[in-house]
């Protein structure tokens, strides 16, 4: 009841903090526009302020609001997993096994094939990066071991991708694509970006039943099998889940750091462990953490997506190890 009493608050919070980055995205720009044209933007009414609204700024919103829900849901269902706070899919190799699927089919020329290439790609080397965790840490999950096993796989994705880009017959088109999945951003977003991301949301609501069982998960594997949880098959999923929101998030997006690591830490600290309560508010808490992300990068002279996630989750991961050390 407690948990209840501080979870909603906080929602209904971060819808108001959704909405109001939400609009300030598409309102600020090269052309900025006032409330009333904004409003005429949206209803159509205004051909220049619909153009600037529909064809510019509502692809670009809409892949950071499912790029920030995606990603910290991912990193909330990765600290139930490994029962780790310090567990995401940036720190572990997931979102870098994505990126160096998404520059293998870039580097390769495959890109051009279909829409679909790269996504698919993205989601292999997702899941094989996952794989690679779960083989090097089976034997325990201490936060040494995941930290060490994310540093492992990172350094080793990495060599991948710097082969693609040193590649004598990668061409100047293709190695601006890759560099845009490296850093991360949301730069000449399109439709088509928004259509290829849209499985997240289905994804997204899938997480919200497991809220109950990531809570006795939380107890330990034994204690949730004897309250009726299959624990394997609950690992499964919540794997499963992960992997595809994260790879989905760097297929549109490119590598975007710290969101799965920030938002769900700052939602214990505030509202408690309950994941039934965290699910859904991470969801909307990582939407306008990003949009909110993006907005600095514009105003700070269009800085990359990526490039202000870290900045700000730096910090905040320095500050997670100095408290647990304290």
């Amino acid at each position: 009841m407690k948990a209840a009493c501080r979870t909603v608050p906080a929602l209904v919070f971060a819808l108001a903090a959704l909405i109001g980055l939400g609009a300030l995205s598409l309102a600020v720009g090269d052309a900025r526009l006032t409330p009333g044209q904004l409003l005429d933007g949206l209803l159509r009414r205004d051909e220049f302020a619909a153009t600037i609204v529909w064809s510019i700024r509502m692809p670009r919103l809409l892949i950071a609001l499912l790029v920030g829900a995606a990603l910290s849901a991912s990193g909330l269902v990765m600290q139930a997993y490994f029962r780790n706070g310090l567990a995401s899919p940036g720190l572990l190799g997931v979102s870098a096994g994505g990126a160096a699927g998404a520059v293998v089919a870039i580097g390769c020329g495959l890109a051009a094939v279909s829409l679909l290439t790269v996504p698919l790609f993205a989601v292999a080397g997702a899941l094989a990066a996952t794989g690679a965790v779960i083989l090097l840490a089976r034997r325990g999950a201490s936060t040494e071991r995941l930290l060490l096993a994310g540093v492992a796989l990172n350094a080793l994705l990495g060599a991948v991708t710097s082969y693609v880009l040193s590649a004598h017959t990668i061409t100047y088109e293709r190695n601006a694509q890759i560099l845009f999945w490296l850093i991360g951003g949301l730069e000449d977003r399109t439709w088509e970006h928004v259509w290829m991301a849209l499985p997240i949301l289905p994804a997204a609501l899938l997480l919200l039943p497991l809220g109950r069982p990531m809570d006795l998960l939380s107890l330990g594997a034994e204690e949730a099998q004897s309250l009726g949880v299959d624990v394997r098959r609950l690992r499964r999923r919540l794997l499963g889940l992960s992997t595809v929101l994260t790879a989905l998030a760097t297929a549109v997006a490119g590598t975007v750091g710290f969101v799965g690591l920030v938002v769900p830490h700052i939602l214990r600290l505030l509202v408690g462990p309950e994941h039934r309560g965290l699910v859904p508010l991470s969801l909307v808490a990582g939407a306008a953490f990003v949009v909110g992300c993006d907005l600095l990068g514009r105003a700070a002279g269009d800085l990359r997506l990526g490039i202000v996630t870290a900045l700000v989750g730096g910090p905040f991961f320095l500050w997670l190890l100095r408290r647990g050390e304290r």
